[in-house]
């Protein structure tokens, strides 16, 4: 019986060389004929004539998809950083998450100043956040904003 293999840190992950080894053995798999007509798009589509070159596998006609191209077992499904994803709503999903083998990513729909507070929790517990530009932005945002209501609120008072 085969041993399963156990997550490993993105340190000790199938290093970015091997990625890109696997990536380069990969063909870019090509719509047939696209490379013929520009109305045809060049994105897969499964070849079925009946005397389809793509479909019999001719030598010399693009590669189609196979079993064997597929991405090592360690390395599906996992972010490009090496990590595993785990998308976040609250703080709480925050402090769920193991930083030496996920990442996280902030969902769409929270809010600047819960973001603000998500991001800065990942600082604290050392978890990297895979889309941190918008929370860096928001914060910026916010302080703008608040010291524009603290402006409005002394002009009012006077």
């Amino acid at each position: 019986m085969k041993d399963k293999k156990k997550l490993r840190t993105p340190s000790e992950q199938p290093s970015e060389r091997r990625r890109k080894r696997v990536n380069a053995k990969k063909p870019d798999f090509k719509r047939q004929e696209s490379w013929r007509y520009k109305r045809v798009k060049k994105s897969w589509r499964r070849p079925c004539g009946i005397d389809s070159k793509m479909r019999k596998k001719v030598k010399g006609w693009p590669k189609s998809p196979e079993v064997g191209y597929r991405t090592p077992k360690e390395m599906r499904g996992l972010h490009p950083s090496g990590y595993e994803e785990v998308l976040v709503r609250n703080m709480d999903d925050v402090r769920k998450v193991d930083p030496k083998t996920q990442a996280i990513r902030i969902a769409h729909n929270v809010g600047a100043r819960k973001r603000v507070e998500i991001s800065a929790i990942a600082d604290e517990l050392k978890v990297q956040v895979l889309n941190p530009k918008r929370a860096v932005e928001l914060e910026e945002e916010l302080e703008e904003v608040e010291e524009i209501g603290e402006e409005e609120k002394k002009e009012t008072a006077e």
